[in-house]
Order: structure tokens, then C-alpha cells, then sequence
């Protein structure tokens, strides 16, 4: 494993861009800092994030890993750049030729996966930290440490979607393009969930008849691993209650989610096996 990374990341060390998004994607999940800056008065009304409790332990943990999964597109495009260079500078051919199996050529890609995705888990749970010791109204050990499966969930999340931005590189060869196919096929999800709202509309609970469909597909399994976090801020609460408003949803981090993205990490790992496994390279 240790021979399969120290490759790759030998690759990415000479590969600017790669570098470049690296750094602004790490760059930006610091920034969710600056959050706890925004602060404005208008004559009586005072307005400032922090204070309303988005920093608080432990509903941190759920903010944070749902704020930097929006960020993950940065890395998706260091994954998919670092296959399509592999046929661009032929550097896969040359690594099979100097007795790299095709096995071990993916395995290495989804080692590096694993390892970005874990760099980052290890990232946000630093920041969260600092911010919830710093803002928190609640320090107890007990309620710091609840909620930490957002973090499993958060790792999860991005080893599933960078692992579905690695079988388009492979397939497609292209960067641009590996990107271009998953917004085709966020598309194609969202059309199909549009169909099913079309089909239930006249079911009882047409809501939950969509989503127990969708939740199989994999942009939407990855996405509902980590619910938006908005809406259980006491003061969005308080604003919809007022206005007649009930929020029934559930925000759990759901063992069924994590047990589809799972399955669906290995569909990708296993098809780009086999994408590589067929081609003559």
C-alpha cells in the first residue's frame, strides 16, 4: 500500500494544477473560520452568525462536514485530472511496463482516494474543534463527542464521490469531460426524481414514496449521507413556528446511507478495474 501511494503522490508533487486545487480546497475548508466574522447591525437588529449557534457542540459537527462537502468539487477535480494525465503522458503504460499490475494501478488510485478523503475528515475535525472550543456555549467532553459519527459520515461521503469521479476519468480519459459526465448524470437523477414526484402525485405520502427510490441511486445516496443542517437552528425553528411551520425531518446519519454508498463505492472501484482490465493500453 504504503509503494502504491508513495507513486502517486510522487505523481501529484510534479503536477501544479493538482497542487494548486489541493491548496484551495484546503484553503477554503479553513475559511468556514470566517463564518464567525460576518456581523452586521441594522439600527436595533444585530446580526452575528456565531451567536446563533451554528458553533455550538454538537450541532458543529453536523454544520461543518455539510458546509466542506460542498467544497469536495475542488478535489473531484484533482482525481479526475490525475487520471486523465495518466493517458495523456502515458504514465499508465509506462508504470505497466515497469511491472505495475492494472490491479495495483487502481488500487493506488483508490488508496489515494481514501487518503484525500481522509486528509480532509482529519482537516474539518481540527477547525471544528477550534471553533466549538472557542464559541461553543456547551464545553462538556460528553457533548463535544456527540454527533462525531458526522465525521465517519463526512469520510464516507467523499471516498463514494471521489470514487465515481475516478470510473469517469477512466472512462472517459478526459478531465473536463469525466466532469462533464457527472453533471450529466446529476442530471439524469434529477429528471428521474422529477418523473417520480410526476408518478406519486396523487399518493398519500408522495414525499416519502420519491425518496425511498432515490436514496438507491448514487448522487443522491452520497448526498444524504449528510442532511442540510439549516433548518435545526433554533432560530429557523422559531421563525416557522411562527408562521405555522414543523420541521419533522429527520437529521441522522443513517446506517442504511452509509451501507449504499458503500456498495456503490465498490461498483465504481470495481468497474474502473475492469475498464482498465479490457482496454488495450
Amino acid at each position: 500500500m504504503l509503494r502504491l501511494l508513495t507513486i502517486e503522490f510522487h505523481k501529484l508533487k510534479h503536477n501544479s494544477a493538482s497542487k494548486v486545487l489541493s491548496l484551495i480546497y484546503f484553503g477554503l475548508l479553513t475559511s468556514i473560520a470566517l463564518i464567525a466574522a460576518i456581523k452586521f447591525d441594522i439600527g436595533p437588529i444585530k446580526f452575528h452568525l456565531a451567536d446563533m449557534g451554528i458553533f455550538n457542540f454538537p450541532y458543529i459537527w453536523h454544520f461543518n462536514t455539510y458546509v466542506a462537502s460542498i467544497l469536495k468539487f475542488f478535489l473531484l477535480l484533482v482525481i479526475v485530472s490525475m487520471m486523465a494525465n495518466e493517458y495523456s503522458y502515458k504514465t499508465l503504460k509506462q508504470n505497466l511496463i515497469d511491472g505495475l499490475s492494472k490491479k495495483e494501478f487502481i488500487l493506488s488510485k483508490f488508496y489515494t482516494v481514501v487518503v484525500f478523503a481522509l486528509i480532509s475528515t482529519i482537516f474539518v475535525f481540527v477547525v471544528s474543534l477550534i471553533l466549538g472550543l472557542v464559541y461553543s456555549d456547551y464545553n462538556e467532553f460528553s457533548i463535544i463527542t456527540t454527533d462525531l459519527v458526522y465525521l465517519l459520515a463526512f469520510f464516507i461521503k467523499l471516498v463514494g464521490f471521489f470514487s465515481m469521479g475516478l470510473f469517469f476519468g477512466i472512462l472517459v480519459k478526459r478531465s473536463a469531460f469525466a466532469v462533464g459526465a457527472m453533471v450529466v448524470w446529476l442530471i439524469i437523477e434529477s429528471m428521474f426524481k422529477g418523473y417520480l414526484f410526476w408518478t406519486f402525485k396523487n399518493a398519500e405520502k408522495t414525499t416519502e414514496s420519491v425518496d425511498a427510490i432515490m436514496q438507491f441511486l448514487p448522487l443522491e445516496s452520497i448526498s444524504n449521507l449528510i442532511k442540510e443542517p439549516f433548518s435545526r437552528l433554533s432560530a429557523v425553528k422559531s421563525v416557522a413556528n411562527q408562521i405555522g411551520e414543523n420541521f419533522t425531518k429527520s437529521y441522522d446519519v443513517h446506517f442504511s446511507s452509509i451501507l449504499i454508498v458503500c456498495f456503490w463505492t465498490f461498483i465504481f472501484i470495481y468497474l474502473s478495474y475492469k475498464l482498465v482490465q479490457k482496454r488495450d493500453l
